[in-house]
């Protein structure tokens, strides 16, 4: 029973200390050609398979050449690999492969909608979903007007979009051909919303002046008195870009500057682009 009891002992630092060398050391990583991608530990490579252990694991996995579009070694070094032979991947129009879903005809996907500060450069990630949910209701409640068009689920979107390492700080460098093929629709509806911002101050001054009184003969100056409201005002001052795409074709294309300044009024340039797009029939 002791030795039993050392074996497990040793074993455990061992399993311990291997746990915290992996810690320390940057991971490899595997991306798939169906953009899935594995944090681990490359052990061994082969011209038809790639052996690897997952963190704070000895035991060795072997997965095919033929699944691996690129490792990004812990080293910094990647290698790429044919993706050609993908089995559900088709070529792109940037001539890499992308994992192609079923298609949807007469399906409209909303992409997300970058919010940018011209200024400053940043982007908002919450202003980004906000805008592109905006988008998808607002086609939803209007379903009837796009009549044969349906509109994809916004999670069904966004899952293809992630899955494909697409969000809203990439998705204009992405081709239109790739996105249909990604999200296995025929028409998209894609927004940037860029602005700029400043403020106005105002202040008003409420007083009043001295008094001469009369107390005993004797004359009192009373005191002066006054008040001060200050006031900030910002404003937005926004371009909204719209287009519309129906079999890798752009159908329809408008900027517009909302009429006011404040800081939902991108919403009144969404409202009026999509009333006024080839897809929308007043019912």
């Amino acid at each position: 029973m002791k030795i039993k009891k050392v074996i497990a002992a040793i074993l455990m630092l061992f399993v311990s200390v291997f746990a915290f060398a992996q810690g320390g050391k940057k991971l490899d990583k595997i991306i798939k050609k169906d953009y899935t991608i594995i944090e681990c530990t490359i052990a061994k490579m082969s011209d038809q398979t790639v052996e690897y252990s997952l963190p704070g694991e000895t035991l060795q996995i072997s997965l095919a050449v033929s699944q691996i579009a690129r490792i990004d070694f812990g080293s910094g070094r990647s290698q790429t690999f044919d993706t050609s032979s993908a089995s559900n991947a088709a070529p792109s129009s940037s001539g890499q492969a992308v994992a192609a879903a079923e298609m949807k005809p007469n399906t409209i996907a909303v992409l997300p909608v970058p919010y940018v500060n011209s200024d400053t450069q940043q982007e908002s990630e919450d202003m980004a979903k906000f805008a592109q949910n905006d988008m998808y209701n607002k086609l939803l409640d209007k379903s009837a007007n796009i009549f044969p068009l349906t509109v994809q689920d916004l999670r069904t979107t966004n899952s293809l979009l992630h899955k494909a390492g697409i969000d809203h700080t990439n998705i204009d460098e992405t081709p239109v051909a790739d996105l249909e093929k990604i999200l296995g629709v025929d028409n998209i509806v894609a927004a940037k919303i860029s602005y700029t911002m400043s403020t106005s101050s105002t202040a008003s001054t409420y007083g009043g002046g001295s008094t001469t009184i009369s107390n005993n003969d004797k004359k009192v100056k009373s005191s002066d008195y006054s008040t001060t409201t200050a006031n900030t005002q910002m404003y937005y001052y926004y371009n909204v870009y719209f287009d519309m795409y129906k079999n890798t074709t752009k159908i329809y294309s408008q900027t517009r500057k909302p009429f006011l300044n404040l800081k939902d009024s991108w919403i009144d340039s969404i409202t009026y682009l999509l009333k006024r797009s080839p897809i929308y029939t007043k019912k």
